[in-house]
């Protein structure tokens, strides 16, 4: 009898969605990198399946109870400055249609997570003149399409209250060096507008982004003590 014949899968897929969340929480990894590295703890070098490998979703769910058993002191705390600095920059962006999505939406960002937006507009590049004549010193890189359709420009930059030139931003800032001890990571991902359709339209399980005002309503139900403001 082969070694894989004596595994539970679905044993196994729960014992990795364990140990990613464990990264996930602890050090900051993506999923994927968790997910590799949980499989490889308790696999070794034996090959696997996609059935063998929990999705996301059932990560996410993991990472959720971890911090509700380890981190529910101090988790909300950072989820809501996070997600302050998210509407700062969605309200500076909101001509080119900005969307969030990450850790930052699904409620489970911790001290190590940075914030993904993403900008639906007719002309990409406004994004990048519009954080130039701003002041942000950005780089740029791509990212995947989230409909797997090539790469698209990405914008990324420390935050350290630079931008936008506001009275609120320097103050968020004060609280994110004195909770976080270290600048938040924001990366803007340039759609066309006519992808905004295809993001909309994207269905099935949890909110795979979200616009200004659902982060708005999510961040106000976690304050009114809603449980992080998943979606």
């Amino acid at each position: 009898m082969s070694r894989r014949s004596q595994i539970d899968p679905a044993r196994v897929r729960s014992e990795i969605a364990q140990a990613a969340a464990r990264m996930i929480a602890e050090d900051g990894a993506d999923y994927a990198t968790a997910k590799r590295k949980a499989a490889r703890q308790l696999l070794g070098d034996m090959r696997v399946s996609g059935e063998w490998l929990p999705d996301n979703e059932a990560i996410e769910d993991e990472v959720r109870a971890y911090q509700a058993l380890f981190h529910a002191d101090s988790q909300p705390r950072v989820l809501a400055l996070l997600r302050q600095v998210a509407l700062l920059a969605m309200e500076d962006l909101a001509p080119y249609r900005p969307y969030i999505a990450g850790a930052v939406l699904n409620g489970t960002a911790t001290e190590h997570s940075d914030i993904y937006l993403q900008c639906f507009c007719d002309s990409p590049k406004d994004v990048a003149l519009h954080l130039l004549n701003a002041g942000v010193d950005f780089d740029t890189s791509e990212s995947r399409h989230f409909a797997n359709r090539g790469d698209v420009e990405t914008l990324s930059f420390l935050w350290r209250g630079q931008w936008p030139a506001v009275r609120e931003a320097r103050q968020l800032a004060g609280q994110v060096r004195a909770e976080l001890g270290a600048p938040v990571g924001i990366h803007i991902a340039l759609y066309d507008a006519d992808d905004e359709r295809g993001a909309r339209a994207e269905g099935g399980g949890r909110a795979a982004r979200a616009d200004m005002a659902a982060l708005r309503a999510l961040a106000d139900a976690a304050e009114g003590g809603g449980a992080s403001g998943a979606p």
